[in-house]
């Protein structure tokens, strides 16, 4: 098992977050050069919908009958989810193996967790064939050790709205400047529709990369389920991913997809064959699932950002009238959970605030119910879920939970309830 060496690398660096390359790259060169020895690589860096885009994009690539190597993060449940190989997730044997291998060639250097981690999924991608790579960053971009790869395919940029400003920047300009740092000399960058202030510091980068720029409501279209890109037409089928975003989501992957010469079918099947957990999930199974009373259901979503509010309330209200809505909410203390909770606020009953167990940065459950009852929501602290869930359900009518704020928080419900 790869427990004990995860906690090791842990205690290799003693910061959470330092943003640098030369680390990752030194051991990356202990190692042989793995990010050089690699398939076509699409990179993405966004606020919100990365790791959706992905997801959409390699069920496009198997809709074609090819293999992909995933990066991902963070996990919800297990480590291994972060890192597919050909496809499949990591063994555990497998990790614990590499994870060992890098630790040794690191030789005791400091470096931080994501680096050394990142430099084992590059390494197992290195030693096995696929017919393509999806890298996903986990930080911003221009820093994120993902960014070693030196000319992928091509690049990815979903909706960037404000997040984790404490290193990628206070301003919307600040942080789309850290996410396009992913962008490469001559690489193609396709980008979703985003916010003026953001696309003038993309369009500036990649003019000075002549990275051709290819923008949604541009150079790529979707009305409906009808995408159009560059002379070629296709109907999507719609997104087995719930929300009006998700539509976004997929035009973006699928505008990567004709970059890496996929077939129009394979990209019109991938969109409705997608699979990624939190991502407004409906819980079948559990504890929770069996508490309900008659007519009720759990919902779950790891979005913890106001872009990530806002999109949640665009489909309640487009989708969600059929029952009152209660929340189950938790959080970290380094987000910002006002802005998170306003664009649902007019669509909301009442909510329980909950802290996320194991979570240094939890915000306490009576902290967040105070926060919901300034912003005019009906709200009351729970001390777990399971008392959450009972409390809300235990007032008559059947209603909708959606337990939301944070993707640790989602993790904790799915090692219970997955």
């Amino acid at each position: 098992m790869p427990d004990a060496v995860l906690e090791r690398l842990k205690r290799l660096h003693p910061k959470v977050i330092d943003l640098a390359l030369d680390r990752v790259r030194g051991l990356l060169g202990a190692l042989g050069d793995p990010h050089r020895h690699l398939p076509p690589v699409a990179h993405i860096a966004g606020t919100n919908g990365k790791g959706s885009t992905l997801a959409v994009l390699r069920a496009m690539a198997e809709a074609a009958g090819l293999t992909a190597h995933v990066y991902t993060s963070p996990h919800l449940v297990r480590f291994a989810e972060r890192i597919r190989v050909g496809g499949e997730l990591i063994s555990d044997d497998d990790l614990a193996r590499l994870l060992g291998e890098c630790e040794e060639r690191n030789a005791g250097r400091p470096i931080t967790f994501f680096e050394v981690t990142t430099a084992a999924a590059l390494l197992a991608f290195s030693r096995r064939p696929a017919d393509l790579c999806l890298l996903e960053t986990g930080l911003g971009g221009r820093f994120d050790a993902t960014n070693v790869v030196e000319r992928p395919a091509v690049t990815l940029l979903s909706a960037i709205s404000l997040d984790h400003q404490a290193y990628l920047g206070d301003t919307l300009a600040a942080i789309a400047f850290e996410k396009a740092g992913i962008l490469k000399a001559g690489v193609p960058c396709v980008c979703s529709r985003q916010a003026p202030e953001a696309l003038a510091v993309i369009e500036s980068r990649a003019a000075e990369l002549t990275s051709p720029l290819l923008l949604e409501g541009r150079d790529w279209q979707l009305d409906g389920a009808e995408f159009s890109f560059a002379g070629r037409r296709l109907t999507l089928t719609a997104p087995s991913l719930p929300g009006p975003h998700q539509w976004h989501n997929a035009g973006l992957a699928a505008a990567a997809a004709c970059l890496l010469g996929l077939p129009d079918a394979a990209i019109a099947a991938g969109v409705g064959r997608a699979q990624w957990p939190a991502r407004l999930q409906r819980l079948t199974q559990g504890p929770l699932v069996d508490s309900l009373p008659a007519g009720w259901e759990v919902w779950l979503d790891g979005g913890h950002n106001p872009g990530a509010g806002e999109a949640l309330a665009r489909h309640i209200a487009a989708a969600w009238t059929d029952r009152p809505l209660d929340l189950l909410v938790g959080m970290l203390d380094t987000k910002d959970n006002r802005g998170f909770l306003d664009p649902l606020r007019p669509l909301v009953r009442r909510m329980a605030g909950v802290a996320i167990p194991g979570e240094p940065h939890a915000v306490a459950a009576a902290d967040l119910a105070e926060m919901a009852l300034a912003l005019g929501i009906d709200a009351a602290p729970a001390p777990d879920a399971v008392a959450a869930v009972a409390a809300l359900t235990a007032r008559p009518g059947a209603a909708r939970i959606l337990i939301c704020g944070s993707l640790y928080l989602a993790g904790t419900i799915l090692a219970d309830n997955g």
